[in-house]
């Protein structure tokens, strides 16, 4: 036991091994606030591309509607995989305390596949990736974890860059115009002859910066 106790001491100095994993509770609890913060930027700008939304409806916008119907969609996967990786963190800082419960019993951290699992899938996620890589180097050296193959490191695939169905699109307008446009509209026949071009091309950067603020948050 006390060589196991000196071994993660020459890699982290003086921290004992209940310090460690205090350490890293610390870390995954500022993790999480980051989370909560993105999430709720987020969904305050999908309230402004609602709007925008509404607006461009009116007008019989067909075009700018989807594209920002398709921007909504994207938005709310990616704030379903923030929610998901909140859950992961918890459960992560719930096997720590485990570990702190053994650690008084066994005298050592022992290793856990459910924290190893938890942790390839964190570090998936580029708004955390930098700090569970970090951690699960720790967590590795510390006898917790085995060391991740390099391919666990890759960012989540981007699925959101897809092209959205056009059925997805359409119930989402159908919901945020309340049936003006969408799954029970006849999407064709909505476009305004009253919208001219020059209409149009003042409504574009608007747009446009909506588009790029939610894409910023999501990065």
């Amino acid at each position: 036991m006390a060589s196991t106790v000196n071994s993660i001491q020459r890699f982290f100095g003086k921290k004992s091994p209940e310090e460690l994993v205090r350490k890293w509770q610390q870390e995954i609890r500022a993790q999480t606030r980051g989370i909560e913060r993105q999430i709720r930027q987020i969904e305050r700008e999908e309230a402004k591309v609602k709007q925008g939304i509404k607006a461009v409806a009116k007008r019989g916008d067909v075009k700018s509607c989807k594209s920002l119907a398709k921007e909504l969609i994207r938005s709310r996967k990616h704030v379903d995989r923030l929610h998901t990786s909140k859950a992961q963190l918890n459960s992560v800082s719930m096997q720590l305390n485990h570990q702190l419960a053994t650690l008084k019993i066994a005298g050592t951290l022992q290793k856990s596949a459910e924290v190893m699992n938890l942790v390839n899938q964190l570090v998936k996620l580029p708004e955390i990736a930098k700090t569970m890589q970090e951690m699960s180097m720790e967590m590795t050296r510390a006898g917790i974890m085995d060391e991740m193959i390099n391919d666990t490191f890759e960012m989540m695939d981007d699925e959101d860059l897809e092209e959205e169905a056009d059925e997805e699109v359409n119930k989402v307008l159908y919901q945020v115009t309340e049936g003006t446009m969408g799954e029970a509209s006849s999407v064709a026949n909505l476009q305004n002859p009253l919208v001219t071009e020059e209409e149009e091309e003042e409504e574009e950067p608007e747009l446009d910066m909506m588009q790029k603020r939610l894409e910023a948050l999501k990065g």
